[in-house]
């Protein structure tokens, strides 16, 4: 019996001074000056995520939102016992609806909310391809090439080139139709030797075949906001906004114009990226 009420006694003191710490280290933070000065802030540091868009079959990506990491924050500034905004630390909100793996919608454009375009070139032949490369490449501007895949067989050192000089390449199947074996096929290459994060189907109309190929080879399916056709530049310019996924087609047209294109796109204060960064929903100042 004496040695039952000694444990009892001996818990009851561990308890309790596990508790009287805990209660004089939460009076310690609660006057620690830093401590509350990082707690003051942290409201107005904080950005709300934005919540991905969805329309019917169509989706635009979302943004994360961030807020004040209050203890990694406190802890570098305790270091140095003083507050130094600098030494905030930030962590991410994702948004609660996300185009991440969300494989069964078409792609219509990147958030508005961001100032960034992307340019889609739609390769069919050679013809054209290293100029239109060496005008990229003089803006150092990053964009998707969209290949066909009898195009991408024939031409494996050139896939290989463009991405080594950083530009994505999207999956145009065969012909424009996408099987199974075909769209397989081309995302290993792209992903393995290529180290592409994503793959990328293509379509200008609603096709829900090629939503479900794409969806199950776990592609995104793009739908240009923007589909070039006569005259490139005239049809930008009516068009273009924040967001905007642009659709061009490797030609003589494209070629010559390309450069009046760039310029009047970075005129409206708009980044020229590839859909990767297009479709990043991080935030980015």
């Amino acid at each position: 019996m004496k040695k039952t009420f000694e444990v009892i006694g001996l818990i009851s003191l561990i308890c309790f001074s596990f508790l009287y710490t805990e209660k004089i280290t939460t009076v310690i933070k609660e006057n620690d000056e830093i401590l509350n000065e990082i707690e003051v802030i942290a409201e107005q540091y904080k950005i709300e995520p934005i919540n991905a868009i969805i329309n019917n079959n169509d989706v635009i990506p979302g943004i994360s939102g961030q807020e004040i990491d209050i203890k990694k924050s406190y802890r570098k500034m305790k270091k140095i016992n003083s507050f130094n905004s600098n030494l905030l630390v930030y962590k991410e909100i994702k948004p609660e609806i996300s185009i991440n793996k969300m494989y069964d919608k078409y792609i219509v454009s990147g958030n508005p909310q961001k100032k960034e375009v992307s340019l889609l070139f739609l390769v069919e032949e050679n013809d054209y391809i290293d100029e239109i490369v060496n005008i990229l490449n003089q803006y150092s501007i990053s964009s998707t090439f969209y290949t066909d895949g009898n195009w991408f067989e024939d031409n494996n050192e050139k896939i290989i080139t463009l991405i080594n000089e950083g530009f994505l390449i999207g999956n145009l199947g065969y012909n424009y139709k996408y099987n199974v074996s075909g769209i397989s096929w081309m995302n290993t290459i792209v992903t393995k030797i290529g180290k592409q994060n994503h793959t990328y189907c293509y379509t200008e109309t609603d096709n829900q075949e090629i939503l479900d190929i794409c969806k199950n080879n776990q592609s995104y399916t793009i739908n240009p906001s923007i589909i070039t056709n006569v005259n490139p530049l005239i049809e930008i310019k009516k068009d273009l906004k924040n967001g905007s996924i642009i659709t061009l087609k490797i030609n003589k047209t494209t070629l010559e114009q390309l450069p009046l294109i760039i310029e009047y796109i970075n005129s409206k204060d708009l980044e020229i990226v590839n859909l990767e960064e297009l479709l990043n929903e991080k935030l980015v100042f």
